[in-house]
């Protein structure tokens, strides 16, 4: 026979199950403008603070403290308390719980009187709304919580001691909630839908909260996507509520419960149901976090990213501060010596020259040791006083084990200053590294005086054309450089061809070429030695290769020794030529030349025009500047055709002639190519043909070349 306290408390699981079947209906609800208004008008803050941080720590160590222990009590163990850890201060909790007990338990009783009265989870989510009227919409989340906190762990208190503490087996016997350990395997689903929806809750309270905390200096509550994200949090906040309701309708269930209770599988569908929402809800809120972040990092980068460009452009007392801005505050020490054998402060290049070698981890072994030699062996010499510091350039999404290896062997080999590690340099400074002074692929250097004045935003080019020369690198020594320049042997050479002077001196012709079609090399440099032997002229020959043909220029010049058929440049030879090349363009267009009144950049783009095609070019010198040129099929076409212009060559000479003799080779049909890197120089936006001199068009080119 059933007793009065049995039937009683039968009573109440029976209300609570029809809490929960009512939730069918709402759940079915869609978040429409009437259920917005309806929410929104139960909020009307009175601008009271709640500091909701620490309460929401005692929270989540509660429930996560909790959960554990339903699977532990579900799975058959006994029950046991482990040790809270203590993270929280316990001053600051009791100074945010002080004012606020009253609410909680306020919330506490509101939620059991619902849940026993039998009232529709809608309806008692409105109430707690009403209640908590005054508050911010984080505070009501965050308090409603902690009720059921209190709730949710003064149960899970009694079901675990009540095997071993006479008082709670008494409380639980009132309760009758030893049955829980008796159908543990029954309520198990039950359970799991629970502890989902309880770390669901979690999850979105702890959002909800983390928005009230972003940084309003970096983003505005009205510009989207935080305007977005505000307008949704009355909605979660509604179904936080709700789904506090719901479990502890389910509490209040346990109390008493049948048979027909404990079998039921419709409350455990009910829970997932209601956790799947609430967990749409987080992941919705989280990717409007995600680019809450965004954005804010966005502000940050350009508020750094202005403090920076201010500093450079400001005149500072020396380039220190520069320096240090270079780098993230939290890093210590940023550099390595150039002997790599110890960690140093940025002090070490004040008041110095200072080269910022900027460049990504694709930075070639010939720049390196081509800035090498300037660096330890004129540069020593002329006792000029500068350093150099690399700072490489990185994507960090893409960063793996693979480029930190290629990292440390880049820095191992570079004798001057480099960055202690590329995630040690400021992003907004990356970002005018790249805006500013314009770094694409190819490899810049910065120049600093002592007190921080850049001098020129990319030495590099006047450092491959002049050397040490051109210190200290400012554009104005670039431009007077350049006005005392003409196009001669020498600067096109420089002191590549050690032979050089001499073959000058004794007044030979010079003959460079290149291109890769081994047919041709060999029918061109015979006919030429023909053409000197019948003039009875002295001739030396120099194969320079292709730019960006390694290995084929490599196999070719091995014939051209074996054969005889004239001198040939080694590796690193071949590449300082064309890259000295690019660099006289890069550097004429940095001081905003022309082709039309500059006669060098003109012959600079003509010779790379001839370097972009697939055949060969010749160009001949005799003495310093008496010059002609011409691509691969005009000028063997020429040599092979030498008696028509042998009587010409004999009374004007041999330059004279050949150019007379290539003017008179018309040819309608011609394909010209001028491939250039990106550079921090800019493309020229006119080209002229080296064939014809009409305006060349404009193609965008994608190149990987693995040789």
């Amino acid at each position: 026979m059933a007793t009065p306290i049995s039937l009683l408390l039968s009573s109440l699981a029976s209300k609570s199950q029809q809490l929960v079947r009512n939730e069918r209906q709402m759940l079915a609800a869609s978040d429409d403008g009437a259920m917005m208004k309806l929410i929104q008008s139960t909020h009307a803050p009175d601008g009271r603070f709640v500091d909701v941080k620490p309460i929401l720590q005692v929270i989540v160590s509660v429930l996560h403290h909790t959960i554990p222990n339903i699977d532990h009590a579900v799975n058959g163990g006994t029950g046991h308390i482990d040790a809270l850890d203590d993270r929280t201060n316990s001053s600051a909790i009791d100074g945010a719980l002080d004012a606020l007990a009253y609410i909680v338990h306020k919330i506490c009783c509101e939620v059991s009187c619902k849940c026993s009265g039998g009232a529709d989870a809608h309806a008692a989510t409105m109430g707690i709304l009403n209640m908590l009227s005054s508050y911010s919409w984080d505070a009501k989340v965050v308090l409603t919580l902690a009720a059921f906190a209190v709730n949710f762990g003064e149960f899970w208190l009694i079901v675990q001691l009540c095997t071993s503490n006479s008082l709670a087996k008494s409380v639980a016997l009132l309760k009758q909630l030893p049955d829980i350990l008796e159908h543990s395997q029954t309520l198990k689903p039950r359970f799991d839908a629970l502890n989902k929806l309880i770390n669901a809750m979690i999850d979105v309270t702890k959002c909800i909260v983390e928005f009230t905390e972003l940084p309003s200096e970096f983003i505005s509550i009205d510009v989207p996507p935080l305007s977005i994200a505000m307008s949704h949090i009355p909605t979660a906040t509604y179904w936080i509520i709700w789904s506090v309701v719901a479990c502890a309708a389910q509490i209040t269930g346990l109390v008493g419960m049948r048979h027909e209770f404990i079998t039921s599988t419709s409350e455990a569908w009910e829970l997932s149901s209601l956790a799947h929402k609430v967990s749409g809800i987080h992941e919705y809120l989280q990717s409007l976090l995600r680019l809450c972040y965004q954005r804010i990092d966005e502000e940050k980068l350009m508020e750094a990213f202005e403090d920076f460009k201010r500093t450079i452009e400001i005149p500072q007392t020396d380039n220190l501060k520069i320096l240090l801005k270079i780098f993230r505050k939290e890093e210590t020490y940023y550099l390595l010596n150039p002997d790599k054998t110890k960690q140093v402060l940025n002090d070490v290049l004040r008041r110095k020259h200072v080269l910022l070698l900027i460049s990504d981890l694709d930075i070639s072994q010939e720049e390196i040791r081509v800035l090498e030699a300037l660096y330890k062996g004129e540069r020593v010499s002329s006792e000029l006083n500068y350093e150099i510091l690399w700072l490489p350039i990185v994507d960090r999404s893409t960063w793996n084990d693979g480029y930190e290896q290629k990292f440390l062997s880049l820095q191992s080999i570079m004798p001057w200053y480099t960055v202690n590690h590329p995630f040690a340099i400021e992003p907004a400074v990356i970002k005018y590294i790249m805006e500013v002074w314009g770094f694409v692929k190819k490899p810049i250097a910065v120049t600093l005086d002592p007190k921080g004045k850049v001098l020129c935003p990319n030495a590099l080019n006047m450092m491959w054309i002049w050397g040490n020369s051109a210190f200290p690198f400012s554009s104005e020594k670039e431009e007077n450089f350049w006005k005392a320049e003409a196009w001669t042997l020498e600067l096109l050479v420089d002191r590549l061809e050690p032979n050089l002077p001499t073959w000058v001196s004794q007044q030979k012709v010079v003959c460079f070429y290149g291109g890769v079609q081994m047919e041709w090399i060999e029918s061109f440099t015979t006919a030429t030695k023909g053409v000197a032997k019948a003039l009875d002229i002295g001739l030396e020959m120099v194969y320079i290769g292709k730019n960006n043909s390694k290995e084929r220029v490599k196999k070719i010049t091995g014939l051209i020794k074996e054969k005889q058929l004239s001198h040939a440049w080694e590796d690193d030879n071949v590449w300082f030529f064309w890259n000295r090349l690019e660099s006289m363009l890069y550097s004429k267009i940095q001081h905003g030349k022309t082709i039309e009144n500059d006669a060098i950049k003109q012959e600079v783009m003509t010779m790379l025009a001839y370097d972009g095609s697939e055949n060969g070019w010749a160009v001949f010198f005799t003495g310093s500047d008496e010059m002609v040129r011409a691509n691969g099929d005009k000028v063997l076409s020429s040599m092979e055709s030498f008696d028509k212009w042998e009587k010409l060559a004999k009374q004007m000479g041999f330059i004279p002639a050949l150019r007379k003799q290539l003017e008179g080779i018309t040819d309608d049909h011609h394909c010209t190519r001028l491939i250039l890197p990106e550079n921090s120089g800019g493309i020229p936006e006119r080209v002229q043909c080296a064939e014809c001199g009409r305006p060349m068009e404009m193609y965008f080119m994608y190149r990987c070349c693995v040789e």
